[in-house]
């Protein structure tokens, strides 16, 4: 079992975002998850830092900790060349601590250069021929490629590493998990879906498989669920959802009904360690073997010493008892 934090761009300022990677190496996180998105979420998220310049910072600032994207569109905001070259360099700089975790991207984010939206059926065709165009190029001889959709003109990647990043593709339906399984070798996912990950192997797929738990470290429960009020209840929305809506204040609109107590029964709220291991749980039951804690409370360093003396060693310890 390998238990990650996740370092949530749209509200963290990028030098910050850096020492919280420092300390949860520190504290004895496997490995770091950041965001890459244009623009936040909500209108109380004040922040969307380049996710690859920060990687670079956290690999040049940590020794063993573990990178990856959670997750990176490379194939409308980016083109997959692009994300070759980034994710390629970030692995020779890390030491080969990288992993590329990519999806089919939101409206959000993606609408920026003017390309559109697609239907989700054309974004997953587009997701295959970027990973295409992304496996052509670590191949290092000089390709192009013609697509439906995509691209590439006589490219060639100079720099590469001596072992490739491992790609780790999102998958929110059998769709996503067949091609996750295909063209991949992880699964990543959001949700503690064992029918996904069934259907993952069932169409192949082998490799590490990665999910984001919820938890909101905080004095008391309300606390904790206040905050991930304030920071998440766009994710009660639901990926049909987030994957649709164009703005910040569209994202404040759709959440209107959602409620603290909502929050409450979706994250692993307060400062109780049974708690926060109860919502652990069905991820490590359906399959998750490198688990994300998506720390929404206010004490990032408070929750790092609860991880340290606490979290940490009960997860890895119920892992270990029931493999």
């Amino acid at each position: 079992m390998q238990i990650g934090y996740k370092l949530f761009a749209e509200d963290v300022a990028p030098k910050e975002l850096i020492r919280r990677a420092v300390e949860a190496e520190r504290a004895g996180f496997d490995f770091v998850e950041i965001s890459d998105h244009f623009h936040p979420w909500l209108p109380e998220h004040r922040h969307s830092g380049f996710a690859w310049s920060i990687l670079a910072a956290i690999a040049a600032s940590t020794e063993t900790l573990r990178l990856a994207t959670g997750v990176t569109c490379p194939s409308i905001r980016y083109h997959p060349a692009i994300i070759a070259q980034a994710a390629a360099t970030t692995q020779i700089i890390s030491d080969g601590r990288f992993t590329l975790g990519i999806g089919a991207g939101e409206r959000l984010s993606e609408r920026i250069v003017g390309a559109g939206w697609p239907e989700v059926g054309d974004r997953h065709r587009r997701l295959r021929e970027a990973l295409e165009i992304i496996r052509m190029l670590w191949g290092g001889e000089t390709s192009a490629y013609r697509g439906e959709f995509l691209r590439l003109e006589d490219a060639r990647i100079y720099d590469l590493p001596d072992e490739l990043p491992a790609i780790v593709v999102a998958a929110g339906g059998p769709q996503a998990a067949e091609l996750a399984a295909e063209l991949g070798d992880g699964i990543f996912a959001t949700d503690p879906d064992a029918e996904l990950v069934g259907a993952w192997e069932a169409a192949g797929g082998s490799g590490p498989r990665y999910g984001e738990v919820p938890l909101a470290f905080a004095p008391d429960e309300r606390a904790g669920a206040e905050a991930a009020h304030r920071r998440f209840r766009f994710g009660a929305l639901g990926w049909k959802v987030l994957a649709e809506l164009p703005d910040p204040a569209a994202f404040d609109q759709a959440t209107q009904p959602v409620t603290v107590e909502h929050m409450q029964e979706a994250f692993a709220c307060g400062p109780d360690v049974e708690r926060h291991l109860e919502v652990v749980a069905p991820f490590r039951e359906a399959g998750f073997d490198h688990l994300a804690l998506n720390d929404a409370g206010d004490d990032p360093d408070g929750f790092f010493a609860f991880f340290a003396d606490e979290l940490g060693p009960r997860i890895r310890s119920e892992a270990a008892a029931r493999p």
